[in-house]
């Protein structure tokens, strides 16, 4: 199914007054497309996200799902926060769209057999979400994405919680689940090398009020892994999305700190490059 963006507007009312989070977004998901989005803190990813599944109205714009819809459920979400519910086993927690539509109870355990197969935590299936590791707790928050059986899957900045090796292990791992059956999957992150690995193309957005730069194709052979890192081609996308990213992550450094003396760029010179991508 392709998720086609028409200049998507949203305004939130302050304290201090109207804020433009997104300023006429304009994007085309193709089907089965692996798509990512990067931008600045405070640029309205997270919003367009909320906006595209439906847990928020944009201003002006809309949102279109094109192709024919397979199964009940057109869209699942997965957050920074796994928001398991404690007090449910693994296996529980996983089938919890199948069950609230009321799909007989022998259907939704074997989904939830099924997909904790499929994100390797099958010997989990017993345990309670306390138990477990932070990758772990992420693992079983995409099978239960999975097991809704959605045309798209949104992913918002699923690993930033983690530590670095495990988020490495993950990417490996939902490049190797999303290879399965290739959802259509939006993935925000403000990690760059992420993105890249991850992602079919890339969709850079400006400082607040959000709109799209540009999209970046990624050029680097499937299937990919640890290794793909070190190609010449995915070193060279990387730096084509921070040549975009540099001034909107400075602007926005501006923006939030606007009584900051120092000379343009000096703040960013002094960070080690690296962390922008964390």
């Amino acid at each position: 199914m392709r998720v086609v963006v028409h200049g998507l507007a949203k305004e939130f009312m302050t304290g201090q007054g109207k804020v433009r989070a997104l300023a006429g977004v304009d994007l085309e998901i193709r089907e089965r497309e692996f798509f990512g989005i990067v931008g600045p803190t405070g640029c309205g990813k997270t919003t367009l996200l909320h906006i595209i599944a439906g847990l928020e109205k944009p201003t002006r714009g809309n949102v279109e799902f094109v192709g024919e819809q397979r199964t009940q459920s057109r869209v699942s979400m997965v957050f920074q926060d796994p928001s398991l519910m404690p007090w449910r086993t693994v296996e529980r927690n996983v089938p919890l769209g199948p069950e609230f539509r009321k799909q007989p109870v022998p259907v939704y355990k074997r989904a939830a057999q099924f997909f904790l197969e499929v994100v390797r935590l099958l010997d989990f299936g017993g345990v309670h979400p306390a138990e477990l590791s932070g990758g772990m707790k992420q693992k079983v928050a995409i099978a239960r994405a999975l097991a809704n059986d959605p045309e798209v899957i949104l992913m918002d900045e699923p690993f930033a919680n983690l530590d670095a090796q495990t988020r490495l292990l993950l990417r490996e791992e939902l490049l190797r689940i999303w290879e399965r059956d290739k959802k259509t999957v939006i993935l925000v992150t403000h990690n760059i090398e992420e993105a890249v690995m991850l992602c079919d193309r890339i969709a850079v957005m400006s400082a607040a009020p959000g709109v799209v730069k540009n999209v970046i194709p990624v050029e680097v052979r499937r299937p990919r892994s640890f290794k793909s890192m070190a190609d010449p081609d995915f070193i060279r996308c990387m730096e084509m999305i921070w040549d975009l990213l540099r001034y909107e992550v400075d602007r926005a450094m501006k923006e939030n700190h606007p009584s900051r003396s120092e000379t343009p760029g000096k703040e960013a010179r002094r960070k080690p490059f690296f962390t922008w991508w964390e």
